[in-house]
């Protein structure tokens, strides 16, 4: 090596910093989960598949933890027309 190399000062570990409120995970997926994320992230002109998969798995969690109340009135909401739709009246059955 080199004597104009000077590490006494150098540090092991990750370059970059973990920010506040993430951890550092080693993870194995499958390779074509990795590459749908990839794709999408590419797709999307650039950005980071891992900041994909971390939203994926976000919404996830909230829909397992949506009551299945919220989640009839959700998808109702997302699959009627806007406009001036009105949900099929429910017919009654009598005697």
């Amino acid at each position: 090596m080199k004597k104009q190399y000077d590490f006494s000062q150098g540090k092991r570990g990750a370059v970059v910093p973990t920010p506040p409120g993430k951890t550092r995970i080693t993870i194995r997926l499958d390779d074509d989960i990795l590459d749908w994320f990839r794709a999408q992230v590419h797709a999307a002109g650039g950005g980071n598949y891992q900041t994909l998969i971390n939203t994926a798995l976000q919404d996830y969690i909230a829909h397992r933890r949506e009551p299945l109340e919220d989640t009839l009135r959700r998808v109702l909401r997302e699959e009627l027309p806007k406009k001036g739709a009105r949900p099929p009246k429910v017919l009654q059955r009598t005697g």
